[in-house]
């Protein structure tokens, strides 16, 4: 079983690069999707991957584990999954991860941020997301990681993207960190530091 995704080519010419955009829990690929036509991000594929699971409430939601239950049921799949999807973008599109950046918002940050770490990416992007795992000192160089979050976030509080950003910085991280008068969200006002930030590491 491998990850669906909505995949989205530049008009005008031969992506270069790709953007991978990871969703929420209860959301799914269409979530996010609306953010390609916001990005201006010429030579860039964009691909929106749904989660493996059926969220338990919302029709039509997905979820990469279990948040309900509080045991992160499913995560192990989901790693799994992600890791051998992402594998297999460099054969099925002919670009490298090193120029591949994985982000997500929320459930999906955090799966970006913990998959991310262990492949040799262009960069990771964690938008209003979390740590979901102990971060251990790795042999290789990590790839360079943006951190967004709201300081009204009600969802996943201000405090879990700091911790997020003091243990990826202990591991030696090199980390971008903003804090804005947000929620948990994807305002406007957040895409050209994203963009930004996409750009310089691709």
């Amino acid at each position: 079983m491998s990850l669906e995704a909505i995949s989205i080519k530049p008009q005008n010419s031969e992506p270069k690069n790709i953007l991978v955009m990871l969703h929420g829990w209860g959301a799914n690929a269409e979530d996010l999707a609306p953010l390609s036509s916001m990005l201006n991000l010429p030579d860039y594929q964009l691909l929106f991957p749904n989660a493996p699971f059926p969220h338990p409430e919302v029709p039509g939601g997905l979820a990469w584990y279990a948040l309900d239950t509080g045991k992160y049921e499913g995560i192990d799949e989901s790693r799994q999954m992600l890791k051998d999807w992402l594998l297999s973008l460099e054969e099925n599109t002919g670009i490298p991860l090193s120029r591949t950046i994985l982000s997500g918002f929320s459930q999906g940050g955090a799966m970006s941020l913990d998959v991310g770490i262990n492949f040799p990416l262009a960069g990771i992007c964690s938008l209003s997301g979390y740590l979901q795992f102990q971060p251990q000192k790795l042999a290789s160089i990590l790839p360079p990681i943006l951190i967004i979050h709201g300081k009204n976030d009600m969802v996943v509080p201000l405090e879990m993207a700091k911790k997020a950003r003091d243990k990826l910085t202990a591991i030696d991280a090199k980390i971008e960190y903003y804090e804005l008068a947000m929620g948990h969200e994807i305002p406007a006002n957040i895409l050209p530091i994203f963009e930004k930030f996409i750009k310089a590491n691709n």
